[in-house]
């Protein structure tokens, strides 16, 4: 995979609505920008500890057994494509609520958030040993930082004016069809690397 399509397909990923991000808009909303930062480090440290223990437990397995590899590839995009469709159909009422959200339900969330999954064996390098990765790592941790920022901002101004907004479902239905878009984007691309 190209750097650049790997840059864009993890910020795609990143920007979509999802748990995690659901989370952090939820706290812009709820507490604001300053009180919802200290979120992102829990963000950050959930998906680098699940992609760690992913490629660690389980990569050896796909290393050994294509197949196993392929089996994942269908099983996220499955996923992918289901959280789509739920996304499509979110009624965003639970941003405008503005509840708080504790660090620890962020880190919890992002541990078990299957973008983790698409990270360790979709867009990483596959037969990267852990070194040559940090370079990478680093890539996606700013992207992290930054995307999170980017919806807990976005969460305080739907908290402000989800009122005159008119359709706040548009946020949900443009994550829905990012979503389907980075679908494509990695299956295109591991169709052109075969």
């Amino acid at each position: 995979m190209s750097f650049l399509t790997f840059f864009t397909a993890t910020y795609f990923l990143l920007a979509v609505p999802g748990p995690t991000n659901t989370l952090l808009a939820t706290s812009g909303a709820g507490i604001g920008i300053a009180r919802s930062l200290r979120l992102l480090a829990a963000e950050l440290c959930g998906y680098l500890l699940a992609i760690a223990l992913l490629r660690l437990a389980l990569g050896p397995i796909v290393g050994g057994i294509p197949i196993v590899a392929l089996v994942l590839r269908v099983a996220v995009t499955i996923y992918i494509l289901g959280l789509a469709v739920t996304l499509w159909r979110l009624n965003t009422r639970e941003l405008r609520e503005g509840a708080a959200v504790t660090f620890r339900q962020v880190l919890l969330t992002t541990l078990l958030n299957p973008k983790a999954l698409v990270f360790a064996f979709l867009l990483l390098p596959a037969h990267a040993a852990p070194l040559e990765l940090l370079p990478w790592l680093g890539v996606i941790a700013l992207q992290i930082l930054t995307a999170g920022a980017a919806w807990i901002m976005l969460g305080a101004t739907l908290g402000r004016g989800a009122r005159r907004l008119g359709h706040p479902d548009i946020v949900t239905r443009a994550g829905a069809v990012t979503l389907v878009a980075v679908t494509g984007l990695i299956w295109l691309q591991s169709f052109l690397s075969a």
